[in-house]
This record gives structure tokens, C-alpha cells and sequence, in this order.
């Protein structure tokens, strides 16, 4: 196979296109695209200024983009023609450290899309990419006082750091899948976070990637490690204004959760619905750790995650909450998957969907209990609101247990929009779109006590924006 994906032309031609919102609100400096080669590939890492190591890195998971199948059960998507994607893009703006130092049309992006400047003040670092490159990085003085590293993921590479060298892609390694390899060869801009032994962050830490152009490819890569002890809150934000071409984006975050650390992971993907997103997201949980996803997929046209957490050490512990709002035509496929592979494990799944207005929620799950997992347990709950006839929701769980002490509990749930409750809340005076909102918050309200209090009132705004009538805006 070439560099060009061929995908379902059924499905794209039901989700159709979109109306052209706003142009890129800044300059290029830099751009590759073209067929996809071992020369691209050099020279992105040539750009970066990347030791050998990571270069070789590149060109190991470009052969297995070559050499990998397309998965044969990904749902249907538009045709991906990687030769007319832009691979990188350094936008011609600065990098700045202060609010008030950053592009005003920067700025703008940031009011719009509800990140105030109130926002970056509550936490306790910030790291934003735009297209391919970090432009604004913000790390409190706290952090630095207690050995956090926090920094761009080009930066971390680049000073060659060898904690870096030893975790990237060890996690999560290229040879997964196709998508996992291609981007290991084309990965910019991303997040590096490295917590010490026993130091407890309280307030988040904030990763917020922005494409800002039609026909582009966006590859960040997040990397976390917690050391024995530690504690941190880490929220993911992303989005893109809506453009006439798709976007597509091909993310990962590779989470090393050390012996008794925990770290929350929480993502508000709200892409427009021209952007293809596929994300790669993985934990490893050594003994008596904790990992929490929270997975918010409000937009994107088709979406195709599953935060997963492999169990390595005994006792350790990992929940998975997932929220997918197809409304219009569009796709989501998420899910999560748990791996225990150590006794006394403990897992848990929860996936809400929501189907309106022709969109389809696929669920895909995956339990393993392997030999020696004595005693570990896991819970799924699988639930889906399907709000009118056109919409649908399917679910595809797997189950594997090879320990016979161990336990697996699932339970799930299909329902319709309640007409009763739609006709009192309009009677009551709120429009239709108004009450659905409503009833869709009141469906996740289980869910959303388990997301930080300031990640509540963004999902919160972001679903009634879906509901309203100037629909969302990316």
C-alpha cells in the first residue's frame, strides 16, 4: 500500500461537506508536504534539530506504515490521501511565555474557543500547539521549585533528555498498528511531563492542541511519567475552526504511572466536523498505581479512541470514563480497554453515548484477564441515548478471562429520547433544543461528578452550544 488510505465512500458521501468558516489567522513559515518518503521524514527531524536516536526512531516507524495493514475494522471514512495533507507546519509566530505577549489573533482563538485568560491563571502550567509547533508555554514557578519538568515534547527531545529517550513510544510503540506508525515517523509538537517521586500536584496541568488550517495533519505527542508517589491532574483540550477540506489528526499519550502514583488524564476533544481524528492513548500501571481517563468527544467528524491501561503491577488501579456525542452525520467509535496482567487489579469502564440528528455511537471494549491475575476485577457499564429515528448506536464488547479467581461484571443499556420529558420541559418554556441539552447533561450527570469542577462548566458550554441553534463551532 501506498501512501494513499482508501476508506468507505458511502459513509463520506452521507456526511457530505461543510461550509468554509474563517482562514488560517496567522502565517506559514514552514510547510512539508508531498509523497510520503524517507526524505520528508529526515527533514522534519533535520527542522527539529532531533538527536540521531529519534531520527532513527522516524525512519523504523515509517517502514512499518509501509509494511502494516489498514485495520480491517475501522469504520468507514472519507478517503485519506496523505499527498494532500501538509505533514508540518511551523506557524511564522512566536513563542511566548506571557498571555499578553501572544499574537492578537492568537488570542482571539482563545476567547472564542472558551480559554480566557482567567483560565490559564487557575492552572498550574499550560502548553498550547498550534498545527505543529508549541507556541505558548506557561510553567509556574511552583513546579520548577518542586523538579516537575514540564515542556514541549520538541524541546524534551531536543536537549535529549535520557528520561525521554527511555519512555517514547515504549508505551505506545509504532509497530500497534498503521496509524500508531505513521505517527511515529510524522509526530510535532506535543507535551512532556515528568513528575518526581512523592511531589503532589493538585491544580491541572493543561495540554491545548489547535489546528488551524484546512488539508492539514496534526501528530502531537504527550508523554507523562509519574514517579513512585506522585499525583497529577492533566487536562487535554482540542479544537479547530470548520473549513470547505477535512483535517486529519493522528495524536498519542503515553502515560508510565511509577509504583503508587496516580494521574488523571482528561480530554474536551471538540474538533470541527471536518477533522478525522484518530487518537492513541495508553497507560502502563505499575504496583499500587492509579489511572483515570476521562474521555470527552464532542466533535470531529469521525472519531475513532480507546484510552486503554495495561495493569502490570499488583494492586494497581484504572477507571475509564467515556462520553461520545455524535449529533448530525458523523461517527464516533471509542471505547476502552484493560489489560490485567497482576493480581488484585481493579478496572472499570464506563461509555455513554448520545445519537441525534442521523449520528452513530460505535462502542468497542476490550477486558483481558491474564494467568496470574489473581483476584483482579473489572466492571463495564455500556449505556446509549439514541434521540430520534435516524440515529443509531452499536456495541461490540470483549470480554477474555484466563484466571479463574478473577471477575468480569457488564451491564448495558439502550434508550429513546423520553417524549414525556422533552413536552414538560418546553411546556415549562424552554425551546426544543434547550430541553435536549438538558436531558443530555442529566444523562451524563453520573459522569460528570469525576471531572474537575472547570472541565464540568466546558463540557457543560459545549453541549448546549451542540444543541443550540448556531450548532458548534469547533
Amino acid at each position: 500500500m501506498g501512501s494513499h488510505i482508501s476508506l468507505d465512500e458511502e459513509v463520506f458521501k452521507k456526511i457530505g461537506t461543510h461550509e468554509f468558516m474563517e482562514s488560517a489567522p496567522y502565517a506559514r513559515e514552514i510547510e512539508i508536504k508531498g509523497k510520503l518518503t524517507r526524505d520528508v521524514v529526515e527533514e522534519i527531524s533535520r527542522i527539529k534539530k532531533e538527536p540521531d536516536w529519534m531520527r532513527r526512531l522516524r525512519l523504523r516507524s515509517l517502514e512499518w506504515f509501509y509494511k502494516l495493514p489498514m485495520p480491517k475494522w475501522l469504520p468507514g471514512v472519507e478517503s485519506i490521501d496523505l499527498e494532500e495533507l501538509v505533514y508540518y507546519v511551523k506557524p511564522d509566530v512566536p513563542k511566548v511565555t506571557r498571555w499578553e505577549d501572544l499574537p492578537e489573533e492568537i488570542r482571539r482563538y482563545y476567547e472564542r474557543l472558551g480559554l480566557p485568560e482567567e483560565e490559564a491563571r487557575v492552572l498550574a502550567g499550560l502548553q498550547t500547539v498550534m498545527d505543529s509547533e508549541n507556541v505558548f508555554s506557561v510553567v509556574k514557578e511552583k513546579l520548577r521549585e518542586k523538579g516537575v519538568i514540564l515542556m514541549s515534547m520538541d524541546e524534551a527531545v531536543q536537549k535529549d533528555l535520557p528520561i525521554v529517550k527511555e519512555y517514547f513510544m515504549k508505551v505506545f510503540p509504532p509497530t500497534d498498528h498503521k496509524f500508531a506508525a505513521l505517527h511515529g515517523a510524522l509526530w510535532s509538537g506535543g507535551v512532556f511531563l515528568y513528575m518526581p517521586k512523592g511531589v503532589r500536584i493538585p491544580e491541572p496541568i493543561e495540554g491545548f492542541f489547535l489546528i488551524g488550517s484546512a488539508m492539514e495533519g496534526q501528530f502531537e505527542h504527550t508523554l507523562i511519567v509519574a514517579d513512585e508517589g506522585s499525583y497529577v491532574n492533566f487536562i487535554e483540550g482540542c479544537s479547530a475552526p470548520r473549513f470547505v477540506g477535512y483535517s486529519f489528526h493522528d495524536g498519542m499519550v503515553e502515560i508510565y504511572a511509577h509504583r503508587n502514583s496516580t494521574v488523571r488524564f482528561t480530554t474536551l476533544q471538540n474538533w470541527s466536523k471536518n477533522v478525522i481524528n484518530y487518537n492513541n492513548k495508553r497507560a502502563i500501571a505499575e504496583s499500587g498505581a492509579k489511572v483515570y481517563w476521562f474521555e470527552g468527544s464532542i466533535g470531529a467528524k469521525i472519531t475513532v479512541t480507546y484510552p486503554s491501561t495495561i495493569l502490570r503491577g499488583r494492586g494497581s488501579v484504572s477507571e475509564s470514563y467515556v462520553v461520545s456525542l455524535s449529533k448530525g452525520p458523523v461517527l464516533k467509535d471509542t471505547g476502552s480497554k484493560m489489560i490485567h496482567l497482576a493480581p488484585n487489579t481493579r478496572s472499570k469502564i464506563v461509555n455513554k453515548s448520545i445519537s441525534v440528528d442521523g449520528g452513530v455511537n460505535i462502542y468497542r471494549g476490550l477486558v483481558k484477564i491474564a494467568k496470574g491475575a489473581k483476584n483482579s476485577a473489572a466492571h463495564v457499564e455500556c449505556d446509549s441515548l439514541i434521540m430520534d429515528g435516524k440515529s443509531a448506536a452499536h456495541t461490540f464488547p470483549h470480554n477474555q478471562v484466563d484466571e479463574p479467581t478473577a471477575s468480569i461484571t457488564h451491564e448495558a443499556t439502550t434508550g429513546r429520547l423520553s417524549e414525556s420529558q422533552l413536552f414538560y420541559l418546553m411546556s415549562r418554556g424552554f425551546s426544543e433544543s434547550e430541553a435536549k441539552s438538558l436531558i443530555v447533561l442529566g444523562y451524563l450527570e453520573n459522569v460528570l461528578v469525576n471531572l474537575p469542577f472547570e472541565m464540568v462548566n466546558v463540557l457543560r458550554r459545549v453541549v448546549q452550544l451542540e444543541f443550540s441553534e448556531l450548532g458548534a463551532v469547533g
